[in-house]
């Protein structure tokens, strides 16, 4: 019905009132109408176009492991001029996956992989314990600050938490430094303290060999030291300083006894589920439920050989999917992140090939298949750095609220360096002028080791 038909004999100054405003009101609906399509059709493409890897772009994605200066080590003796780190080096001469089994890592491959922060290890290995592992470990700290150095435009150092995103905002890559091994630390939390000067920001208690004070994960079951009572003294230093507690590597009872004692959340650096794999570098059921209490992180780790214990075929995606799954269903999406271990092993799951490859992983968790839970933007955001940043903040936290306490100025006993030494089949004290080493008292040292002996039997 027209206008005037509806109004009949009106004036035709109320009629061309109704008909304006009529047609104003007609006006607005279609107006809204057309308004709510499109944001009704722009959900609906958001929805249906979001992929696990966009929740990459809204938080950094911080890896916990990365080998990249042993192999600077390894391979170039830490000569940076040689290494082209700006370049794809996937066949490269040098660096190539067809001649180097362990070389994952370049800025490329970072950059495709949208990497946001990420751990570069300060290691030395084994043998130099009670040897040249402080000089070592210190070349190693040397070699990843000249490489940040040497690339300022891709790679920020940072030592605080805030910072993480300040740097990933910039387009930079936050790069914090790691020492892997308490044999590092020779002993000394005069060496701890200095190190965390020059930017550390994680010790691993253990790589694969024992300290004089704590366990490493290649006693299984059984124990040597376990964590001593100076070996407590360092975790409560490591706390007062503000040093995040890497777990990765220390035997289960070691874990178990640092989780029992430190103020502070604690991290698992590279580490998997032990309920999936019973690799013993893995974390088991109970001291996942203690780290959920303890608020802190197991960053999972790719490597081959810790994620898939069936021989009979090779590791895949599906079987890091699986370690992130079972740690995120029995404590929660809140204490897991992701801690490759490129360049540090020689074996990596088809589809993780390279650190080019995360962006891809978290597409696959974000489909959720059947018997998975289903992760969330959120959830992923926390896979990927919000549970990390969450960790080192509350470390800081307890670092500032022990500011008060003066350092720790214990050393660690002759006697227990002499047990240690021996055991390793070295002669002890051989290498060592430290004053420590006047008041050893042989027999006593031998007696406490016999007497350790009978009691592990």
């Amino acid at each position: 019905m027209g206008c005037i038909s509806a109004l009949g004999m009106a004036e035709p100054s109320n009629i061309s009132k109704y008909c304006t405003g009529k047609m104003v009101y007609i006006n607005v609906a279609v107006c809204l109408a057309v308004l709510l399509f499109v944001i009704g059709l722009s959900v609906g493409l958001s929805v249906n176009t979001f992929k696990g890897r966009d929740a990459l772009d809204s938080t950094p994605l911080i890896d916990g492991h990365n080998d990249l200066p042993h192999n600077l080590y390894q391979k170039l003796s830490n000569n940076l001029s040689a290494f082209h780190f700006e370049k794809d080096l996937r066949n490269d001469v040098v660096w190539g996956s067809t001649v180097c089994s362990s070389c994952y890592t370049d800025l490329p491959r970072l950059i495709e992989g949208k990497v946001g922060g990420q751990f570069w290890v300060a290691y030395t290995a084994c043998g130099s314990q009670y040897k040249d592992s402080v000089q070592l470990t210190l070349r190693q700290i040397d070699v990843i600050r000249r490489l940040i150095h040497r690339y300022p435009a891709n790679l920020q150092l940072v030592t605080d938490a805030a910072d993480i995103e300040v740097a990933w905002r910039s387009g930079k890559i936050a790069s914090m430094i790691a020492v892997e091994g308490g044999h590092s630390l020779d002993s000394s939390l005069a060496i701890l303290r200095l190190y965390y000067d020059l930017g550390v920001r994680y010790v691993t208690l253990t790589h694969t060999c024992n300290t004089p004070w704590a366990d490493a994960s290649t006693v299984n079951d059984g124990y040597v030291y376990n964590l001593t009572e100076f070996g407590q003294t360092i975790i409560h230093e490591m706390n007062r300083i503000g040093m995040l507690i890497d777990l990765s590597h220390v035997s289960h009872n070691v874990m178990k006894e640092v989780l029992a004692v430190t103020r502070a959340p604690i991290m698992f650096s590279h580490s998997s589920a032990f309920g999936v794999c019973g690799n013993y570098r893995n974390v088991p059921d109970d001291v996942l439920h203690a780290v959920k209490k303890n608020n802190g992180i197991v960053m999972v780790n790719f490597y081959s050989v810790f994620v898939n214990c069936n021989t009979s075929r090779n590791a895949t995606m599906q079987d890091v999917v699986d370690h992130i799954n079972y740690i995120r269903n029995l404590i929660g999406v809140d204490h897991v992140g992701i801690g490759g271990d490129y360049d540090g092993v020689n074996s990596m799951p088809e589809g993780l090939e390279d650190v080019s490859k995360y962006p891809d992983l978290f597409d696959r968790l974000y489909e959720s298949r059947e018997g998975e839970p289903t992760w969330t933007k959120e959830d992923l955001e926390k896979l990927a750095g919000r549970n990390f940043i969450r960790v080192f903040q509350a470390v800081e936290s307890v670092r500032d609220s022990l500011s008060s306490e003066p350092p720790r100025e214990d050393i660690i006993a002759g006697d227990e360096l002499y047990i240690a030494q021996k055991n390793e089949g070295l002669n002890p004290g051989a290498c060592q002028t430290a004053k420590e080493w006047n008041g050893v008292n042989v027999t006593d040292a031998e007696q406490k080791e016999t007497r350790t002996k009978r009691h592990q039997a």
